[in-house]
């Protein structure tokens, strides 16, 4: 490690000076940080603890959990349906039973408590509490489900940090008016948050409306690798769709989704309730693959075809510029309606940042359409390569490299741009594909990469950026989506044929971690 000298100041006390110089050379404190922080950033991390009442907490989702596939009345999902299609899962796998949390919540809760964690994140399967969206009955089977489920989180001391929808919808949508690409997709979502509000409401005080819809959209009408599994070429291979608009429609309509919800719990609920309502966003951070003018504002077009699509619009009522220079009158309307409610539309951000990546300029270099060369990506490659690599360690997982720096940066970046708007990590995780692998096999690179990324939100933290939790992805091996169960995010390791979990060396790791922050605390309280 860099070292710093140490300036003796006459005045302090003798034993002052000793405790100083102890810290510094003792052999436990060259283990606590990685190489690359200096002695002096060590002595103010040092001083550093998270507030008394910040959140650590784990994460599920519904479709990559649950299980109990139409168990208790619910209803197709979009994935469900979307899974059933060969060649859609790299493993042929689904989510049909996936960990049975649903059954085995209690179990589940009960490592979480023992963990030490203070909040649970989790999403609500929309298809389980309205299998019709607003075409039908509410399944009281669901309500009274999470009722169970939200009462005995409470009862172990976590919080409940409730998403209303992580990419499962009721397939029910899809098949009347193609869910996201039509404005009734806004009236679906407003019935369906209004349910939630009324019954879960007087006990969560945490709302997110949606997970990642850069994702959903991207993905899904695009590249078409997620249901609805729409695309035209060059981007994907599908039976129909438009990747040049359809993205823009259906991002438009989630964005007016989510604010509609927003005016509904902050005209009727948020009063008597005290809750709060935001957003989650993917949050990767982009650096400029040159120096040069070009790649530097390719890295803010980026972002503005990432997550600032989609907050910009929440916080500030408009469109990134970037986007509006670019796409033009082809980017959909807001409405008077959706203005009002547009300026400062969320109580605070969830941030899910895993990655980070480089960003190249296509405006004035040739890139090849679906690498950043056209119109609908804002003429910029946001995963491009310097020097044959991406940006930061590649890991076994394509979309995943380790750069804990991105955490800081992005976190900062955010609180700059949205005006010190309370922030959460509400997904930060390290995974491997290890089919067959040995249950701690790699689990090293976890806590290494959990604990660098810690440190990374600290430094962001001591600079002012006001983040009030911070969320592991995820508490059990699941589902990852289009990857299926080849890939392994869990604290606990599931064997997927007994669903018995067993804890990996990671999960001991945030145990402590926790436990530590928990007496410095004290100590700062004392």
């Amino acid at each position: 490690m860099e070292t710093k000298s140490i300036v003796y100041r006459s005045m302090f006390p003798l034993w002052f000076l000793c405790f100083i110089i102890i810290t510094l050379f003792s052999p436990s404190s060259s283990t606590r940080y990685d190489d690359h922080i200096s002695l002096g950033e060590i002595d103010e991390e040092e001083n550093f603890h998270f507030p008394k009442d910040f959140l650590f907490g784990t994460v599920t989702s519904a479709y990559q959990h649950e299980g109990a596939y139409l168990t208790d009345g619910k209803s197709l999902s979009n994935w469900d349906v979307y899974t059933e299609i060969p060649g859609n899962i790299d493993d042929g796998s689904n989510g049909k039973i996936a960990a049975d949390h649903y059954h085995r919540y209690p179990e589940d809760l009960d490592l979480m408590k023992d963990l030490g964690v203070n909040s649970y994140r989790f999403s609500l399967s929309w298809a389980r509490i309205l299998p019709k969206g607003r075409f039908g009955d509410v399944n009281m089977n669901g309500i009274d489900h999470y009722n169970r489920m939200i009462n005995a989180t409470l009862e172990r001391g976590m919080e409940p940090f409730v998403t209303l929808a992580h990419f499962d919808i009721p397939q029910e949508l899809e098949v009347r008016y193609g869910s996201w690409l039509n404005p009734q997709f806004r009236k679906d979502f407003v019935h369906y948050a209004e349910i939630c509000f009324r019954y879960f409401g007087n006990r969560v005080k945490l709302w997110t409306t949606f997970n990642e819809p850069y994702i959903q959209v991207i993905y899904g009408y695009r590249t078409g690798t997620s249901p609805p599994s729409r695309c035209s070429k060059p981007f994907g291979n599908c039976t129909r769709g438009d990747s040049n608009i359809e993205p823009f429609v259906a991002a438009h309509n989630l964005i007016r989704s989510h604010l509609a919800a927003v005016k509904l719990y902050r005209m009727k609920y948020q009063e008597e309730q005290r809750g709060k309502i935001g957003i989650v966003m993917s949050a990767n951070w982009f650096e400029p693959v040159s120096n040069s003018s070009a790649d530097r504002l390719a890295a803010e077009r980026a972002q503005a075809f990432y997550m600032t699509w989609f907050l910009d619009p929440i916080v500030f009522g408009r469109y990134p510029k970037e986007m509006q220079d670019i796409i033009g009158e082809d980017l959909p309307k807001f409405t008077k309606d959706d203005l009002k409610i547009s300026k400062n539309g969320l109580d605070f951000i969830g941030l899910n940042q895993y990655s980070s990546k480089y960003a190249k300029d296509c405006l004035h270099s040739e890139c090849e359409p679906g690498e950043g060369g056209s119109r609908t990506e804002g003429f910029v490659n946001s995963d491009a390569l310097k020097d044959g690599l991406g940006l930061g360690e590649p890991t076994s997982i394509c979309w995943l490299n380790v750069y804990p720096q991105g955490m800081e940066k992005v976190v900062m970046y955010a609180t700059e741009r949205y005006k010190n708007i309370p922030l959460y990590v509400a997904e930060n995780g390290y995974g491997e594909n290890s089919t067959g692998a040995s249950l701690n096999d790699q689990d090293h690179r976890r806590i290494k990469f959990m604990s660098s990324y810690l440190d990374s939100l600290k430094r962001a933290m001591r600079k002012g950026a006001d983040v009030r939790g911070y969320f592991i992805w995820s508490l059990l091996d699941s589902f990852e989506w289009v990857y299926g169960y080849t890939s392994k995010f869990g604290l606990y390791h599931v064997d997927f044929d007994t669903l018995e979990r067993t804890p990996r060396l990671s999960a001991s790791w945030y145990k402590n971690f926790i436990f530590k922050n928990k007496a410095q605390s004290k100590d700062a309280d004392a």
